[in-house]
């Protein structure tokens, strides 16, 4: 077994060395397919931590009324909380909304006099559900409930936010695949030009008596091969630009919701996913391809 497979390798190695132009096609067209999934995957990915960072900032503000009294509010405390939805509640008091209110007008607040007036605002509970998508079956709960004032959670924006959300999510997953069965498509087109210029050395093979298996396996360990010199490129771009992206845009949105994934362990994940679909599609595109030439 081990003599056989050592003989494999050597023919395998020997046949990317006789076929060097072919050789250099395979491994440029895994190359550039895989910086193409690359890129694309790691901008999807991100975007899809930033959707769901977004998601996590939804809230909802159960605003009290005025003349409920502590025990009131304590009251409608237990009530929220026995909301299945909700995830966490905290209390905010007028005080409390009056200050996030001056700090929202930025450097006008101080000077618009809010502090010397009487503050006019509701305490408020600030609530958050275990997924954002419930926020607005959950607003529809919490106005009901006895010693609420007014619910408010941005109805439109939560709306929009989800809406392009689901349609970056899907429409990422579609382009992805696209690009993966395009590059499986290129990839064997590119490794059936190499079978085919030996196609004589595999009708020899299959009359002298080897079987199918025999002479698969030179071209399984080749396409293998292809493919994971074809992802090194691909993950020396990753491994070396997306540490400078990061501290690019870090420091351009601090506080904000559009934070990208760390350096590590992301890039490690994908740089082995990488590798993982150079190999898959090396594989794939070298079997199909030699299958009508061993029907000798």
């Amino acid at each position: 077994m081990i003599k056989t497979l050592s003989r494999h390798l050597r023919e395998s190695f020997r046949s990317l060395g006789r076929n060097t132009w072919m050789t250099f096609a395979s491994i440029s067209a895994v190359t550039v397919t895989l910086i193409l999934v690359g890129v694309f995957l790691v901008i999807m990915l991100n975007l899809n931590n930033m959707a769901s960072n977004a998601e996590k900032e939804v809230e909802v503000k159960v605003l009290i009324e005025l003349t409920a009294n502590q025990k009131q509010q304590d009251e409608l405390k237990a009530e929220i909380e026995k909301i299945p939805e909700i995830s966490d509640v905290k209390y905010s008091s007028k005080d409390d909304e009056l200050k996030a209110l001056i700090k929202s007008f930025g450097e006008n607040g101080q000077s618009m006099g809010l502090v010397d007036q009487e503050n006019p605002l509701n305490d408020a509970f600030i609530v958050k559900t275990t997924d954002p998508h419930d926020t607005p079956k959950v607003a529809k709960k919490l106005e009901k409930l006895k010693g609420t004032y007014k619910v408010t959670y941005g109805k439109e924006e939560v709306s929009r936010l989800f809406n392009v959300v689901g349609v970056a999510r899907n429409v990422g997953i579609v382009l992805i695949i696209g690009l993966l069965f395009t590059a499986m498509f290129l990839i064997s087109n590119t490794i059936k030009i190499t079978i085919f210029a030996r196609r004589k050395e595999i009708e020899i093979m299959k009359l002298v008596g080897a079987t199918n298996w025999f002479i698969r396996w030179p071209f399984f360990i080749e396409g293998l091969l292809l493919g994971v010199f074809g992802s090194i490129i691909p993950i020396a771009l990753l491994l070396g630009t997306y540490q400078y992206a990061v501290g690019w845009v870090a420091p351009r949105v601090q506080g904000s919701f559009i934070s990208m994934l760390p350096y590590n362990p992301f890039v490690y994940q994908v740089s082995l996913i990488l590798l993982v679909i150079g190999a898959i599609i090396g594989v794939w595109g070298s079997l199909t391809s030699i299958r009508k030439f061993l029907k000798v």
